[in-house]
């Protein structure tokens, strides 16, 4: 088992609101689950989903009216 740090991205339409969280893929293709943390808080807590779940999350923040 690796202990390499996570390798986490922010979406590319994050303006500098700040609003912003950030997700591991490259942990999510291997675990199955999809590790997301609050862009201004790196070292703060780390919420895991499972793929079904961030898709729906995503899928939500895409339709909702912002």
């Amino acid at each position: 088992m690796t202990t390499e740090p996570l390798e986490w991205i922010k979406s590319s339409y994050s303006g500098n609101g700040g609003q912003c969280i950030e997700w591991a893929p490259k942990d999510a293709t291997v675990t199955g689950a999809v590790p997301i943390r609050d862009s201004k808080h790196t070292d703060g807590p780390v919420l895991t989903v499972s793929v079904h779940a961030f898709a729906g999350l995503v899928a939500f923040a895409r339709s909702a009216d912002l």
